[in-house]
């Protein structure tokens, strides 16, 4: 429609105006889209909460696949183009005088738009964080506890904008989204946060239940996926876009598909209800050494080190079908990890050692 051209032509001003007049923040700008990053969330954000508190971890994974399904649906409902390629197929431009947009290695996403993944899965998680730290604020009762809360309320939510807009401006800035899909991304993520605020029942559900919303998640995208394509309506239509006007060939990456997305985190899910109710989370996170500083202190540089691990794991890309399968264990294997190996693991050796002292 000639509002959305002219939606986007705006935009490619902006994108130019950044590109040309941010040039020296090039790599902090860099630096905040893989912040935004939502694979952070499996591998950084979630094994630092769990540890400290498994209810805010267990929260933060649901918050980040069901925000993430809920984002490719309305990535596929809405059609959302990219700059990068929106330039060179648009015929606003007169004369065939389409603008110039720099790309970068993180600019060649193949899947659809709007919104943004990057600010929908950034703004739901630190929503998730910073309502969390601001639950332990909120119980103290005398005066200077108040005004030490307020202080901290306004320090959190500052916090939470500033890395928000970074996001924001750093997605615009690579050319990989316009102004007005980060800014949908930022409030569907919160949207979505806000929603398990209200939603206990996550925090004891079964594994039947993980694998019945697992199940849901993906027959029902599958279905959506199957159903309009017997309309003709191809939801995959942005890949071919991308691996066209993408600078450089080696910049397209599989892992940016919609369906990559999608496994990714239905394993990540799956891997978090089969850690929970197995009998090393039970024996470990739920024993006497649970409440040790030193416990929790070792379970998460040990999570933390063992999923830097997984980064040295690559799949294999060509074969699709392969690469789904094994990508959803992998994504698994991550949450298994944090949740019931590494702690049952320092369980263990702090069991060995308080026997050999006594």
């Amino acid at each position: 429609s000639i509002e959305m051209d002219l939606l986007h032509s705006n935009g490619v001003l902006i994108i130019q105006h950044l590109q040309r007049d941010y040039r020296a923040y090039q790599d902090f700008l860099n630096f905040m889209s893989h912040v935004g990053d939502p694979r952070n969330i499996f591998s950084i954000y979630f094994p630092l909460w769990f540890q400290l508190n498994q209810g805010v971890g267990t929260k933060m994974i649901w918050v980040a696949v069901i925000g993430d399904w809920f984002n490719l649906i309305f990535k596929w409902i809405l059609f959302g183009h990219r700059p990068y390629w929106w330039v060179q197929e648009t015929m606003i431009y007169p004369n065939q005088s389409s603008p110039c947009l720099e790309q970068f290695p993180i600019t060649c996403e193949t899947g659809p738009g709007s919104p943004s993944g990057h600010a929908m899965g950034s703004s739901c998680v630190w929503y998730v964080m910073v309502t969390a730290a601001l639950s332990y604020t909120v119980r103290w009762k005398d005066k200077s506890a108040v005004t030490l809360h307020r202080l901290t309320w306004s320090f959190l939510w500052s916090i939470f904008w500033i890395i928000q807009i970074s996001v924001c401006i750093s997605r615009v800035f690579i050319a990989t989204h316009f102004p007005h899909q980060v800014v949908l991304g930022v409030f569907a993520g919160i949207l979505v946060a806000e929603a398990f605020e209200h939603t206990s029942a996550i925090q004891t559900a079964s594994l039947r239940m993980y694998i019945k919303t697992n199940l849901f998640l993906f027959i029902f995208a599958l279905g959506f996926y199957l159903s309009l394509k017997l309309l003709d309506i191809d939801l995959l239509w942005s890949v071919p876009k991308a691996k066209k006007w993408c600078a450089n060939p080696d910049w397209i990456n599989i892992d940016t598909t919609p369906f990559a997305g999608l496994v990714r985190n239905l394993g990540a899910l799956f891997g978090l209800g089969l850690g929970i109710n197995s009998e090393m989370f039970i024996t470990s996170c739920k024993g006497k050494n649970s409440c040790k500083i030193s416990f929790r202190i070792l379970c998460i540089a040990a999570s933390l080190a063992t999923l830097q691990l997984y980064n040295f794991v690559k799949i294999p890309t060509h074969t699709e079908y392969l690469f789904y399968i094994l990508s959803f264990c992998k994504s698994a294997a991550m949450p298994l990890t944090v949740v019931a190996l590494v702690p049952y693991c320092v369980h263990s050796l702090m069991r060995t050692s308080e026997k050999k002292l006594n």
